[in-house]
């Protein structure tokens, strides 16, 4: 099957599933507010389900059902990076093919993650969910998650499978991302995921970073975007990234959904609790959290 190019550029943001207040729905409204407040801040794209999106938590219906919502509030703003992540090579396949029908503009695919897959199997797997779609992957390179642990002359290989055209590398590992960005761009184009990395991607050369802080604080992050990708102006980046850089270590240090969502209250875009086995921020990290915000000059409006 042919596949369809599509250029993936700036900061991708990887958003939430709003839930109603206990939980038990997806908060229609609340989403379609979160898209509009994205585009207004000028965010060049967004990553709905995937992890900050809860997809774990989700049911086939949920699932299905928010990547057309995304997709349906983005409305050809900005392009749609739909998470999809299943324990089977079919189930992989049914919600690319679904986000796929449904209008999204790429998938960012995550591996089976309870049985940790070999090279040879990953890519036998990627070749399969890439052959029933014509849309690019965006392969998820998580290895906290996944249990897949590749070094970046592996990662650079699945970029021969036609259709898978990008990585979103949520690793610590900087000597692999910058060799991935130094020395293997001819066969797959690599996007930081790593929040404390962005800075350090973004400078060796990624064309996009996949950031759930971004949802947070959109305006900071793409005026970092415009400072150091497109106006090289690498004095300015840097006082910029010392708030950005505060932020993602927080987020690091917390349960990453359970901080976003919480920071999402705290500046007046409440989108719902976390969905159980996770549990709420606890009130001494929120408290910390909006300390953090405050510096950064974000205007709270919750306790």
């Amino acid at each position: 099957m042919s596949h369809i190019k599509k250029e993936l550029r700036g900061i991708l943001a990887a958003v939430t599933t709003p839930f109603n207040q206990d939980g038990s729905a997806i908060d229609e409204s609340a989403l379609q507010r979160q898209v509009d407040r994205l585009v207004k801040a000028g965010i060049h794209g967004i990553v709905p389900t995937g992890t900050t999106g809860e997809f774990t938590t989700l049911s086939a219906d949920e699932y299905r059902r928010v990547i057309e919502l995304y997709v349906k509030g983005a409305d050809g703003r900005i392009p749609v990076v739909a998470g999809i992540g299943a324990l089977s090579t079919q189930g992989a396949i049914d919600l690319a093919q679904h986000a796929e029908s449904v209008g999204a503009d790429a998938i960012m695919l995550v591996p089976p993650f309870y049985d940790p897959l070999d090279l040879k199997t990953l890519k036998s797997f990627l070749s399969a969910v890439a052959e029933s779609i014509t849309i690019p992957i965006v392969y998820y390179n998580v290895p906290g998650a996944t249990g897949i642990q590749l070094t970046a002359a592996e990662l650079a290989e699945l970029g021969d499978i036609d259709g898978v055209d990008y990585i979103k590398n949520t690793s610590d590992d900087a000597v692999g991302l910058a060799e991935l960005l130094a020395a293997r761009t001819d066969r797959i184009k690599a996007f930081n995921g790593w929040d404390t990395l962005t800075f350090f991607g973004i400078a060796s050369g990624a064309e996009a970073s996949v950031w759930g802080t971004a949802g947070v604080v959109p305006e900071l992050a793409v005026e970092f975007w415009n400072a150091l990708a497109e106006e090289k102006d690498l004095i300015r980046a840097r006082e910029l990234w010392k708030h950005l850089w505060a932020i993602s270590d927080f987020l690091e240090s917390v349960n990453y959904v359970a901080g976003i969502k919480a920071g999402l209250e705290l500046i007046g875009e409440p989108v719902g609790p976390v969905r159980l086995p996770i549990q709420p921020l606890p009130a001494e990290e929120r408290e910390r959290f909006a300390t953090i915000l405050r510096a950064a000059g974000v205007h709270l409006v919750a306790p």
